[in-house]
């Protein structure tokens, strides 16, 4: 059988032709002015796949220096090309044809809204003359992602390209970065227009600074809290202020909580960062912020999943909020201070400007609750002898020393890889907002073509990973090199805890069969293995590293294992169930519905 190595795979066009002569006032085709207008914007890669509404600009490509990463399925484009932003900093780059190559893109679409991630999504688009006749493969893309997008654009005259286009990427990387999407008609793909390159948005547009007498008001808060807690989002991250944060926190000796996509914000293993706040956050973590006097909110939105019961939030602290969308100020939270600025920018200023000081009463205060947890936490341990995903996942992080890129799927094991985040600096990169069963594979394929040197970590669970698993082909294909855990416990493991926490343990179509992926992996010519001991863990992983080539290790742990703490819903962060032991919503405890239903409905446990 002739495997994806042995296959005589065509280089991805980087023809170095027609791009170099277009000159100002020279006619060239639509086709070519797009790829024009994505060469001038510093696109290197696109994530695609073509139909007939986009040939035209197809059929120009190998004329362009761009690679392209020919995709299994559309919504995998969007998914790579947020990988690939969320990795580089630039704007991520998906293209597809109409009608369901455009729908296919939709959740990628929404997903990198969400998260505030730069992406555009190119479509193409049926002839301007049969636009609303409903010809096939017709769809309006634009008024669908009317919701999910910064912008849409209808290009419908081949001008119209290079200045949409332009605008299309302005927008997507201005102020509160997010996808933008543009529609392209085949008649401007094909028609000719003469090249010019407009001025750019941005010009003459002053950035957001933060006012001097906010400023001042936040330094008074900071200098007469006794009991302060600094939490790190995405924003911090995104505007790269996570030096400026460490030195922030250390002059004013501040605790440092992170929200799930804040979480690269500072080592994991920086004495202030206190880890992941929130629903499955730490229990020291949490515990802290609802006994906080000052709340410095930098760079994210309050969004339910990392406050519970918003009435309920930090009850005895004033509030301040740092965010580049001054939208977001009062939305979810009431705020006493809010600054619309960049992050980096306010901590810069702020950690030059803030007192040195120290809080050894606060930080005892914290330090008996994280002893109080991990003590907890060992003693549930201690005779559990069965393979379990926290075992695993910390044997990953420990070889790694953290420093690894992470890039993790949807579900219980994304919480225990973020608990797990407490050493080095290694970037962790994940579906927040959307959360998004199927993101981590195509994600971290963009993740390597932005960062082909990092060690990469795909962490998925058996769920999504069979939701995008027809990747492996293009992983094959480009010969990619990702290490892929896959934290396999016969089900979907978070629809299965909530029903046994919370529906009286009835357990519906949350067993899951899956494939053997060792056997899927060798069919796409990759190897895998199989891991059912917790000894065969390390070998596995350096068995993983240690290769040239793409590497699926098929963790199978035990599936009676919960994530805690966990914050039922509606809940504030105060009522956070820390341990098996604890009673459940209904009264009762949490670990009398923890056993074996082979009987699932969809798959056996």
């Amino acid at each position: 059988m002739q495997s994806f190595d042995d296959r005589n795979v065509p280089p991805i066009p980087t023809g170095d032709g027609m791009w170099a002569t277009h000159a100002p006032g020279k006619l060239a085709s639509g086709a070519n002015l797009l790829w024009e207008t994505l060469r001038r914007e510093g696109v290197e890669v696109i994530f695609g796949y073509p139909g007939g509404m986009i040939l035209p600009a197809y059929d120009a490509l190998p004329n362009y220096p761009i690679s392209h990463v020919l995709v299994r399925h559309e919504q995998n484009a969007a998914h790579m090309a947020d990988g690939y932003a969320r990795a580089s900093g630039k704007v991520g780059v998906a293209m597809t044809t109409s009608g369901p190559g455009a729908t296919n893109l939709v959740t990628g679409i929404a997903n990198a809204m969400m998260d505030s991630i730069p992406i555009v999504c190119v479509t193409g688009q049926v002839p301007s003359g049969l636009l609303g006749s409903d010809a096939f493969q017709e769809c309006d893309i634009c008024g669908i992602t009317i919701p999910i997008t910064k912008h849409s654009f209808l290009v419908r005259h081949a001008e119209e390209v290079v200045p949409m286009l332009r605008q299309a990427f302005e927008l997507a990387r201005m102020g509160r970065p997010g996808p933008v999407l543009v529609d392209i008609t085949k008649d401007a793909q094909t028609g000719q227009a003469a090249f010019s390159w407009p001025k750019p948005l941005r010009a003459g547009v002053p950035a957001l600074t933060p006012s001097d007498s906010a400023m001042d008001r936040v330094l008074d808060l900071v200098e007469h809290s006794e009991r302060p807690v600094i939490l790190a989002g995405h924003g911090v991250v995104q505007s790269g202020a996570g030096d400026s944060l460490t030195a922030m926190a250390e002059r004013a000796d501040i605790p440092v909580a992170c929200t799930l996509l804040g979480l690269a914000s500072m080592r994991g293993d920086h004495p202030n960062n206190l880890g992941m706040m929130g629903m499955h956050g730490h229990p020291w973590t949490n515990r802290a912020i609802q006994r906080a006097d000052l709340i410095i909110a930098l760079g994210m939105r309050f969004d339910d999943r990392a406050t519970g019961d918003v009435n309920k939030f930090a009850p005895e602290a004033k509030k301040v909020h740092v965010d580049i969308d001054a939208s977001e100020f009062g939305k979810n939270v009431h705020v006493d201070v809010s600054v619309a600025a960049d992050a980096r920018e306010v901590t810069e200023r702020l950690a030059r400007s803030c007192r040195t000081t120290r809080r050894r009463g606060w930080w005892s205060e914290i330090a008996s609750w994280k002893r109080e947890a991990r003590t907890r936490d060992a003693e549930r341990r201690r005779n559990d002898h069965r393979l379990v995903a926290t075992d695993v996942l910390a044997a990953i992080w420990s070889a790694t020393g953290g420093d690894a890129t992470v890039v993790t799927d949807v579900g219980q094991h994304q919480m225990w890889s973020a608990q797990q985040r407490t050493s080095g600096r290694g970037r962790f990169i994940t579906s927040g907002g959307h959360g998004t069963m199927g993101f981590a594979l195509p994600a971290a394929v963009g993740v390597r073509m932005a960062l082909p040197d990092d060690e990469i970590w795909v962490i998925a669970g058996d769920g999504g990973f069979q939701m995008s698993a027809s990747e492996l082909a293009t992983i094959a294909d480009h010969r990619i090199k990702l290490n892929i855990a896959i934290i396999n416990n016969a089900g979907l493991g978070m629809v299965r805890q909530i029903q046994e926490l919370f529906y009286g343990g009835r357990r519906v179509a949350s067993g899951l069969r899956a494939p053997d992926f060792v056997t899927l992996a060798a069919a796409h010519g990759i190897e895998g293995v199989h891991v059912e001991t917790l000894g065969d863990v390390e070998s596995a992983i350096r068995r993983a590293r240690e290769s040239q080539a793409t590497v699926i290790v098929d963790f199978r742990v035990a599936a009676q294992e919960h994530v805690v703490p966990t914050v039922p819903a509606g809940s504030g962060l105060a009522d956070m169930m820390e341990g098996p032991s604890q009673t459940r919503v209904d009264g009762t405890r949490m670990g009398s519905v923890i056993r074996r239903h082979p009987e699932d409905l969809g798959g056996a446990a």
